[in-house]
């Protein structure tokens, strides 16, 4: 890691926790943090991994129990396909290799919510390893220079999820809810490549974007689809690495950044005062920004694994030529079919924004990261005369700042592409000025239905063009400004802008701003 990658990392830690920078952060053995993220992704399947039973989330409790869900003598698993087919092709997007065989196994450990006493994982030979995940960060004075950086992705696995232990604490008691038991998880382990929240953050949202462009996780966060554990520790460049923490169950990426960033300061503040970072789980408190301990590491030997006896090993081929005689290709998991049904990622969709509409790399990572906001973007251009880099600007500025204002989605805008774009031609056509465009637009955002069109017709906002009535305001604006004028008359041309506005504002910003200069030019030559 260089020296410019490790300051600019200390620096937003120290400035996330409001402590003072210090002027040289470049000196040699400086501490430095280490991170690495393991990352459960909820399988986008309608059944779970290894019985029939649905998978929906806030149903009623215990309403999505199957038998073997409830780990009932005598019930055996059925692995789900499609859940197979979700972790190949999440596999492939990350570039890694797929396992033709891979194995199931038992891990076991004891909790309320795990009816068997055990999880059904891939902790031997799991079904995508040696991967790699390129994420970018926006650096510069500006934020406006993109940052490519890559983190090596050690092994995807299937594996079930456990249910859910719901705490009364008025009862003094603990509530079970099993409909989470067996959901289909990909567990995404992440070498300790990065260094700081940021990094992680990104690398996190990037991922999030890929799997939600596959369909193989949704990725909502808030609804526990995505759940991060962050491995932390710190060291000396060039040293061994240091004692690990591990935060567990991490549920935003605002909050990923924060807990990481905090805590490789909790550990760098431990070891100066000449303390040991103990190797333990902890949790990220959300409301006072710290992490809390919550229990002592448990060795890998506490889990006891063995070999799933109920399962054979898990068999994908290539192609179809692969497929053992009397095996249709509809029974099995090809790998090369799945390859050819591969989406356009996040990635390569942004470059191509950038290539194609002449865009800023920063307006690509906002289109990219709005669901919908590529759609909507394009759909506009297709519709209007406007250049894409004049049409950018409507839609980062204008329309995401009216839905993040009302927390509304793309798909809810009450403006629709063809009429966002029926409202730039009658400005790029001259019949609207740009302050009345924006106008216009938010009463289109208010009153839903209405075409610009109408509304410019109801409220007189057609650019006023009368040549006559121009030249009469333009007078009365030069008559009463004579100091402008006397400024302008000596070379301070910066002025008659001054003189357009009160232009506009007598005219409520309808006055044709080109034959407005040129009037004023004349009168004040």
């Amino acid at each position: 890691m260089g020296s410019t990658e490790t300051k600019r990392c200390l620096v937003f830690i120290l400035g996330t926790l409001g402590k003072p920078v210090p002027d040289d952060l470049s000196a040699p053995q400086q501490l430095v943090g280490v991170v690495g993220l393991e990352i459960h992704a909820q399988i986008n399947s309608n059944t779970k991994l290894f019985s029939g039973s649905s998978v929906r989330f806030s149903a009623p409790p215990n309403s999505l129990v199957s038998f073997f869900d409830a780990s009932l003598p005598g019930t055996l698993p059925v692995l789900n396909k499609r859940c197979v087919e979700a972790a190949v092709m999440t596999g492939l997007a990350l570039s890694c290799t797929i396992n033709r065989k891979s194995l199931f196994d038992r891990k076991h450990y004891f909790y309320a919510d795990l009816p068997a006493g055990y999880q059904i994982t891939q902790q031997r030979r799991p079904i995508a390893i040696d991967g790699v995940l390129t994420y970018s960060l926006l650096g510069g004075k500006k934020r406006s220079q993109v940052i490519r950086k890559t983190v090596n992705i050690k092994q995807i696995q299937l594996e079930q999820d456990s249910g859910k232990s719901l705490h009364d604490d008025l009862r003094s008691q603990t509530l079970i809810d099993l409909n989470r038991a067996g959901v289909g998880l990909m567990e995404l382990v992440m070498e300790p490549d990065m260094s700081c929240g940021e990094e992680a953050a990104a690398a996190v949202r990037e991922l999030q974007l890929i799997l939600q462009a596959l369909g193989t996780c949704q990725g909502n966060m808030s609804e526990g689809q995505l759940r991060v554990d962050a491995n932390v520790s710190v060291h000396k460049p060039g040293e061994p690495l240091g004692v690990r923490s591990e935060v567990k169950n991490i549920n935003s990426i605002r909050y990923l950044a924060r807990a990481i960033d905090y805590e490789i300061q909790r550990q760098i503040d431990v070891l100066q005062r000449g303390g040991t970072v103990q190797n333990e789980t902890r949790a990220y408190d959300s409301k006072s920004g710290e992490t809390v301990p919550m229990r002592d590491k448990e060795g890998l030997q506490d889990y006891r694994f063995m070999p799933e006896p109920n399962l054979p090993p898990l068999i994908v081929y290539e192609d179809n030529a692969s497929l053992p005689t009397g095996v249709e290709a509809c029974q099995a998991v090809v790998v090369q079919k799945i390859r050819e049904g591969l989406p356009e990622l996040p990635s390569v969709k942004r470059d191509r924004l950038v290539q194609t509409y002449g865009i800023l790399p920063e307006h690509s990572f906002t289109l990219v990261n709005e669901d919908g906001l590529v759609e909507y973007f394009e759909a506009v251009l297709k519709a209007t005369k406007k250049e894409p880099r004049k049409v950018i600007g409507w839609v980062t500025n204008e329309l995401m700042g009216h839905l993040k204002q009302q927390d509304m989605s793309v798909s809810q805008s009450p403006v629709s592409p063809s009429a966002l774009a029926e409202l730039l031609d009658l400005q790029e056509t001259g019949h609207i000025s740009s302050s009345v465009a924006k106008q216009v637009f938010q009463e289109m955002w208010r009153s839903a239905g209405k075409t610009a069109p109408q509304i410019i017709k109801e409220q007189d906002l057609g650019l006023v063009s009368d040549t006559a009535q121009l030249h009469s305001i333009c007078q009365k604006v030069v008559d009463e400004h004579p100091d402008a004028v006397h400024a302008i008359r000596n070379g301070n041309k910066k002025v008659l802008n001054k003189l357009m506005g009160l232009v506009q504002k007598e005219t409520k910003g309808r006055a044709d701003p080109v034959l407005v200069r040129a009037i004023l030019q004349e009168k004040t030559s």
